[in-house]
């Protein structure tokens, strides 16, 4: 970013806005919107109750398995997909209509099948983020030379070497795109599914502020998901820089 010539940090922006946040606030201009400073006390206190923790390990534990159902699911879909033309004809046009529909209407048909529980956020989390996956997936496993499976199979490498050994490893860096995707449009669910079901975890948290006006506490809450959020999509994007070398050499 550059201002009369020089070169500014990259976090000058968000400083900017925290900054008019801050002003905004202490004009007191409307009560949705408390100083930038209340709301960083706010959160200083939220973190050490044991109402958040435990909002923490029950949307966490949600988050978690919808995640790993969603991989586990997404890629073995995004491979049979990327791998065979019928398969690409029969399920492509749902998953691309499951990636732009909007998946929230759908959280209170979960709400009936599962309860609710744990079980219909793990859903919503593995709804919101499996899609995604699949496609990312397909087309990384579209972008492989048919050269190098048959170059395995001359080597004498049996059907499930050439899925494991050659398929996921030379797709692997849209696999990891399509999973950072994945985890951002996860947490996206996690909090949708709670906000909805409203007794558990984060969405039961984000109730009771609204209801009772605590908007410094939901300010801050509103903060650290979005912390996580950026968080989590950081660490698998330093995981795809690390892996970059294999989309060079799969052709």
């Amino acid at each position: 970013m550059m201002l009369f010539g020089y070169r500014l940090p990259m976090m000058s922006s968000l400083l900017v806005w925290c900054l008019i946040w801050e002003i905004v606030g202490q004009l007191d201009l409307m009560f949705l919107i408390p100083p930038l400073s209340s709301v960083v006390v706010a959160m200083v206190e939220l973190i050490q109750t044991k109402q958040f923790l435990a909002a923490t390990a029950v949307t966490l534990r949600s988050f978690v398995t919808g995640m790993v159902l969603a991989i586990v699911a997404g890629v073995s879909l995004g491979v049979l997909m990327g791998r065979f033309r019928a398969a690409d004809r029969l399920l492509g046009m749902w998953v691309n209509l499951f990636v732009s529909a909007p998946l929230s209407a759908l959280v209170p048909i979960l709400m009936i099948l599962f309860g609710l529980g744990d079980a219909t956020i793990v859903a919503t989390v593995f709804l919101f983020a499996v899609w995604i996956i699949a496609l990312d997936t397909q087309a990384g496993v579209k972008h492989i030379s048919g050269s190098l499976v048959e170059m395995s199979r001359s080597f004498g490498a049996s059907q499930r070497d050439v899925y494991l050994k050659i398929l996921l490893w030379a797709a692997l860096p849209e696999i990891l795109a399509g999973i950072r995707l994945g985890m951002i449009r996860g947490v996206k669910g996690v909090v949708i599914g709670q906000l909805l079901v409203s007794v558990i975890g984060y969405g039961e948290l984000f109730e009771l502020y609204s209801r009772n006006f605590l908007m410094e506490r939901f300010w801050a809450l509103t903060i650290l998901v979005f912390a996580f959020a950026i968080l989590v999509s950081e660490l698998v994007g330093a995981i795809e820089k690390r892996v970059e070398y294999y989309a060079g050499v799969r052709q």
